[in-house]
């Protein structure tokens, strides 16, 4: 997100109409703040996209990015598809009221419990990763006496220039099955001799944060060469060919992401190219939806001046609401929410609370003269946020708000002491 582009009113930062300021004053800090017309927004142009290139398409967003009961009613506002990785995503979604017709049950190791717990539901299609759930599905179909849609995950080969952590479709992938030793011809054959399953297609997925399309566009004509080495083999087309999520975000300005049109008008020119018959193509964009649309609104605490270099600015949340910085050594910005559009004067680190050295938001960021109680908003944290926000020191979690057409409502309640203890039990 581009500092200069951010709405404020009266030197404050507006969300979706709304005053952040007071935002944090009705919540309290730390508080996760979305953008609802951001989010849909940003859905509408992957789908106008396609649209404009003349393929049949799905888009189903990757909710690991961000998963509560809200999220996914937006969702079915919008009329797009979701992909749940774990039994937790699946029950909120269903308790959400999202139609399971409409879910990817995705993972790695999915459990007898999850997967009976999908098939009992009657999840849209569940990816498969490995033998071992090939096997499991089997045995869930046949004693449950059900039929249900699946895809494969493949490894293709293909690894985005992308972090380490990110990246999903090289060969030493954890995910899939391998193309280059067989994997996938031995799992195609296993599934299509099982009658209670329907192979609906091939999905694979190649990393995260991805700015260019040079890998997509190679994972796209390795996905129809694929297809079309199972045709001759098996005399199997798929229905849909699954080009998995990973379009970047711009966390500052260095980040120069591509844009929907640029993506889907590409690979649509390639997938025409690369065969006459193009299966129905789904995408799974999480970051690139609800990123953007995401604020997380501090306080600002103590400050630690050393002689010759930047000062510790500190707020009263951390590593705990956003492990990336950590994790990843992801790069953020912020503005200080109650004094848009005056000028900078220093350079700080953004230090949380949390007694971790590493515990670093940001490690230099340039401010206005700050003082204690005033609001700081980071910017662009709507994905892998609150998703994988922790405990972490015994602090409770933050509440989240979303925003739309300037009024706001709480979505997801603040965690309190109370709730940190209520499953201990005594010793």
């Amino acid at each position: 997100m581009i500092i200069d582009e951010l709405a404020s009113k009266n030197g404050h930062l507006m969300i979706g109409g709304v005053d952040s300021v007071d935002l944090a004053k009705k919540y309290g800090t730390p508080l996760y703040v979305f953008d609802v017309a951001s989010i849909r927004s940003q859905i509408r142009k992957f789908k106008l996209a396609f649209e404009q290139a003349g393929l049949k398409y799905q888009v189903s967003y990757a909710s690991k990015a961000f998963a509560v009961k809200a999220i996914y009613q937006v969702m079915k506002q919008e009329d797009v598809h979701i992909d749940v990785v774990s039994g937790g995503e699946l029950y909120t979604a269903l308790a959400a009221g999202f139609p399971s017709d409409k879910i990817s049950f995705h993972g790695n190791n999915k459990s007898f419990e999850e997967l009976e717990m999908a098939v009992k539901n009657h999840v849209g299609v569940i990816m498969l990763d490995n033998f071992h759930e090939i096997e499991l599905l089997a045995r869930i179909l046949k004693t449950d006496d059900e039929k249900i849609n699946v895809m494969l995950r493949l490894t293709p080969g293909i690894s985005a220039h992308t972090h380490k952590y990110d990246q999903t479709g090289q060969t030493d992938s954890k995910f899939g099955f391998d193309v280059e030793s067989g994997q996938a011809k031995k799992a195609m054959q296993l599934v299509l001799e099982n009658k209670r399953m329907n192979l609906l297609g091939i999905h694979a997925h190649i990393g995260s944060q991805i700015f260019g399309t040079q890998g997509f566009i190679m994972l796209a004509k390795k996905m129809i060469e694929i297809a079309k080495n199972l045709q001759k083999e098996f005399n199997y087309w798929p229905q849909v060919i699954n080009l998995g999520g990973g379009f970047g975000i711009s966390y500052n300005e260095a980040d120069d992401p591509i844009t929907a049109q640029e993506f889907i008008s590409q690979i649509a020119n390639e997938l025409k190219q690369s065969c006459d018959d193009v299966p129905e193509i789904w995408i799974e964009p999480g970051r690139s939806i609800v990123g953007p649309a995401g604020y997380t609104l501090y306080t600002i605490g103590s400050r630690k001046d050393i002689p010759n270099l930047p000062p510790y600015i500190s707020v009263d949340g951390g590593m705990g609401d956003n492990i990336r910085p950590a994790l990843y050594q992801a790069k953020y910005e912020a503005v200080v929410a109650n004094k848009m559009g005056q000028e900078n004067i220093e350079t700080a680190h953004i230090a949380g609370k949390y007694c971790e050295s590493g515990d670093i938001l940001i490690d230099k960021q340039e401010l206005p003269e700050t003082k204690v109680g005033d609001i700081l908003a980071i910017l662009d944290t709507g994905a892998y946020g609150y998703s994988m926000a922790m405990n972490y020191n015994r602090n409770p979690r933050p509440a989240v708000v979303f925003v739309e057409n300037g009024q706001d409502k709480l979505v997801v309640k603040r965690e309190n002491y109370q709730d940190l203890i209520s499953l201990d039990r005594d010793y």
